[in-house]
């Protein structure tokens, strides 16, 4: 028999049916907690953008992982065991960060079961990508947030001021004209650090750049980038409440802005991969 006429091996969730099977019924009560509990909170509506992130990388890399030869290694229970473990506490006790974080080492340890310790390769880009889908510990987010609500207060005060509006503010409230308005966690501008933070890695991914600085810039770029589209966001929504009242920039436009402050940063990082573009592809080598 020739080598066109051998037959091709069956794709590997058909090899593992039962591996498959579990990962669903571990899978699908996690996806229903979040979905009912979580996503729906203003600072968490990133989640399933994050989430379909991780499985269009993980559809992409399929391939590579099916195309391993079949080397399977025990070490895989040394992350599938402790995994479980992690995810029936996390579970059990509502904590998201064990909860979800156990996907990771589970899914890892089942690549190496069952083709070997080089399916970790494929599957590193798309596990990193879930850990981002992570939630952060409430603990973490009230220390980063503090900070952050700060500056982004502060530099929306000085731009509308220095604009000529009548604006003040008291700590992370700002005061304009009869309306006072909290800058509150969901604008502090982390969520949409750690989310815009993923989607810059996605596109670099995409990108596939072979310039280590070109990467290395964009990636650097992807904080001042979140946190200024944060302040965009804070001075659109007190200028729509100062023209048009509590209704109109606490209503609708509040969730409108949100996705604003999205397409600003992706823009502006798209402009500087242009930028760099031309500057990587005009500079002569030394």
């Amino acid at each position: 028999m020739s080598a066109a006429a051998l037959p091709l091996p069956a794709p590997l969730w058909r090899r593992y049916p039962l591996l498959l099977v579990a990962l669903l019924l571990l899978a699908l009560p996690t996806l229903w907690s979040l979905a009912s509990l979580l996503w729906g909170k203003s600072d968490q509506e990133h989640g399933p953008i994050l989430l379909l992130m991780f499985a269009w990388v993980l559809h992409r890399e399929w391939p590579r992982l099916d195309a391993l030869p079949e080397q399977p290694s025990r070490w895989g229970w040394a992350l599938v065991l402790p995994a479980l473990l992690a995810y029936v506490l996390g579970r059990s006790q509502q904590i998201w960060l064990l909860e979800i974080g156990a996907f990771i080492p589970l899914l890892a340890g089942c690549g190496v079961l069952a083709k070997g310790r080089a399916a970790l390769r494929p599957l590193a880009f798309p596990l990193l990508m879930l850990l981002f889908a992570i939630p952060l510990p409430g603990a973490l987010v009230d220390l980063l947030t503090t900070g952050l609500k700060q500056h982004v207060s502060v530099l929306a005060e000085n731009l509308l001021y220095g604009a000529g509006y009548p604006i003040a503010r008291s700590g992370v409230t700002l005061t304009i004209g009869s309306y006072q308005l909290l800058v509150a966690d969901a604008c502090s501008g982390l969520n949409s650090l750690f989310s815009l933070f993923a989607v810059g890695l996605l596109y670099l991914y995409m990108q596939g750049y072979h310039s280590r600085w070109r990467n290395l810039l964009l990636l650097l770029a992807i904080a001042p980038i979140a946190i200024l589209a944060n302040v965009v966001r804070v001075m659109a929504l007190v200028l729509l409440t100062y023209y048009g009242g509590d209704a109109l920039g606490q209503g609708f436009l509040h969730g409108v802005a949100g996705i604003l402050l999205f397409a600003i940063a992706l823009l502006a990082l798209y402009l500087l991969d242009a930028a760099l573009g031309v500057l990587f592809r005009t500079r002569r080598p030394s």
